[in-house]
């Protein structure tokens, strides 16, 4: 029962820690625009992610994203120290990579750190292969879903608003970002805090506390999209700066179109039920709006240590979560 509460609030503390390491994602565009500023921009993007709870349990009636991030390893080779193996991996790579500044995934470090602390258990017969691939597959497809939809909405927008004046246009789109970037977090929360609610229902499943994943008690998606809020609310103030101006120097317009099309990749993807990150997904977005302008004003430099970065994520964290699993077994 100790274990299990550890495992719990160590899940909690990582949906707190992926608050604050994605509120950059959420805030980027509309801060670096000056739509708003950082603390109004925090309390927005933590308000809308609170909001996802009642849009996921009401309007769209499941938590199908929480099931696929549970079901990464077979349920009989699931364990409490796998969990917690899985964990503490994600929150190391996660707390590093917001130290250096870098947008790496929560999600795939939590997918690497489950999958590979199970590995560590009982070999690769232990894992969904199949939905690990599927899942590894959106680091590719969810920026450049975000970048095609990007350049359409970006020609789009700026082939209707030719005729307006420059002043005119910045403040009618100045007023939209508010939309998006409210779009944009809440398909933030949707996606972020059912990844944790997963690992809780796998523990609680291990337990035998509940007789199966799908049946995690309404304390448990409350819990973690209360968390991700309060995360969003402390800011990630080391990766705004990579997210909002050192990809590309971006427009009123270009920002909401970027966080616009962020989030329809996001709704997207939860309607698919696979586990993305919002990272991947409005990086795509920035490149897309930049690219529109003209490919130069992309920093294909940044772009290049983002997307290796986002491949090493999964591996890395398999491999320290492995080395977590041995630890713990020694003492547990």
């Amino acid at each position: 029962m100790t274990l299990l509460i550890v495992v719990i609030a160590l899940a909690l503390v990582f949906d707190y820690i992926n608050g604050f390491h994605d509120a950059a994602n959420s805030i980027a565009t509309v801060v670096s625009t000056k739509v708003l500023t950082p603390f109004q921009a925090v309390l927005w993007a933590a308000f809308f992610n609170f909001v996802a709870f009642f849009i996921a349990k009401y309007v769209i009636g499941e938590f199908g994203i929480a099931n696929t991030v549970a079901k990464t390893v077979l349920p009989q080779f699931i364990s409490l120290n796998v969990i917690l193996a899985g964990l503490i991996a994600a929150i190391v790579w996660n707390l590093l990579t917001w130290w250096l500044g870098i947008p790496s995934s929560s999600s795939h470090t939590l997918i690497g750190g489950f999958a590979g602390a199970a590995i560590a258990s009982a070999g690769f017969g232990s894992i969904q292969g199949m939905v690990i691939l599927k899942i590894a597959s959106f680091i590719i497809l969810a920026p450049l879903i975000g970048m095609m939809i990007a350049v359409v909405l970006a020609s789009v927008t700026l082939y209707a608003s030719r005729k307006l004046k420059p002043y005119k246009a910045e403040i009618w789109f100045r007023h939209f970002q508010l939309i998006s970037s409210a779009l944009f977090c809440t398909g933030h929360g949707l996606n972020d805090s059912q990844k944790v609610m997963g690992i809780i229902a796998a523990a609680l499943y291990a337990s035998g506390f509940i007789p199966d994943i799908s049946s995690m008690p309404v304390w448990v998606p409350f819990s973690c999209f209360s968390v991700i809020a309060l995360g969003t609310m402390s800011g990630g103030w080391r990766i705004v700066k990579t997210m909002g101006s050192r990809i590309t120097k971006i427009t009123s317009l270009e920002g909401a179109v970027a966080e616009t099309a962020g989030a329809i990749t996001l709704y997207i993807t939860e309607i698919l039920h696979i586990p993305v990150s919002t990272t991947h997904t409005i990086s795509g977005s920035i490149i897309g709006v930049g690219a529109i302008r003209r490919l130069s004003a992309v920093r294909w430099g940044v772009t290049k240590d983002l997307v290796v970065a986002w491949v090493l994520t999964i591996p890395v964290s398999a491999i320290m979560s492995m080395l977590f699993y041995y630890l713990i077994q020694l003492f547990l």
